[in-house]
């Protein structure tokens, strides 16, 4: 990857929709040439898929948490990552070093959407023994992508 794939990297993540004529202009490059790399970045797998960031609170879903997991044993850990996958409210899920063994994302519309998913979802999943949970009260910085 060089500086041009980078520049039209930097682009597509300003706007996924942006057309290959319109990034060619940017790179000064010509439409085949973007095509080109375009093509090759997504059959490498370095860029996944594209993506549209929705308004949160216009789409009705105020209440951003972050939820830190605690799971009992190895063994749980298949069904714990199961649900993760499975749950609509979990927009991302890392395993940790340290304390607790995952930090959860979650977004709901709001704090009573979060109970029900503390107390009768989360909870419920085997081997979950412990949680620590902190709302977000705004989000000053939010990237995407690098």
């Amino acid at each position: 990857m060089d500086d041009i794939d980078r520049s039209i990297l930097n682009e597509l993540k300003a706007n996924s929709r942006m057309t290959v004529s319109d990034i060619s202009k940017k790179v000064k490059l010509s439409v085949p040439a973007v095509t080109e790399r375009i093509r090759k970045m997504d059959e490498s797998g370095l860029i996944e898929g594209y993506s549209v960031k929705i308004n949160r609170a216009k789409s009705g879903y105020k209440l951003l948490a972050f939820v830190l997991v605690v799971i009992d044993r190895t063994e749980q850990i298949p069904a714990f990552r199961s649900f993760v996958t499975e749950s609509s409210e979990v927009l991302e899920c890392h395993h940790l070093a340290g304390e607790y063994d995952y930090l959860l994302k979650v977004l709901v519309k709001d704090t009573e959407e979060l109970e029900t998913f503390l107390t009768r979802t989360l909870k419920s999943v085997p081997g979950v023994i412990r949680s620590n949970t902190m709302i977000s009260l705004s989000s000053l910085k939010e990237n995407w992508n690098r």
